[in-house]
């Protein structure tokens, strides 16, 4: 997988900044500029990191799961450390 298209990058650094708008939360003096460049560490850090992870999944999963599953489960459990009702958005329900 490549690193995310500077379109993509540009969405989640907005999206991100209204969401947080939206519920009034303080991001202790963060800029824009400084916002888009974790996103853009973040992409990269993931396409850096990409094998690290992939080498910890379980040899079964590893060898069956596709790349957009295996990247699914890595965003639910990210997600999960955000908030379940997050998490809960992201894969509609969870019982």
């Amino acid at each position: 997988m490549a690193v995310l298209p500077d379109s993509d990058r540009q969405l989640i650094t907005t999206g991100l900044m209204r969401h947080w708008s939206s519920l009034f939360e303080v991001i202790s003096d963060l800029s824009k500029s400084e916002l888009r460049s974790a996103v853009d560490a973040t992409d990269q850090w993931i396409e850096t990191n990409q094998a690290s992870y992939n080498a910890a999944l379980p040899a079964i999963p590893r060898s069956n799961l596709t790349l957009a599953q295996k990247t699914l489960i890595f965003c639910v459990v990210a997600a999960f450390r955000v908030s379940k009702q997050f998490a809960i958005r992201l894969i509609g329900g969870i019982d």
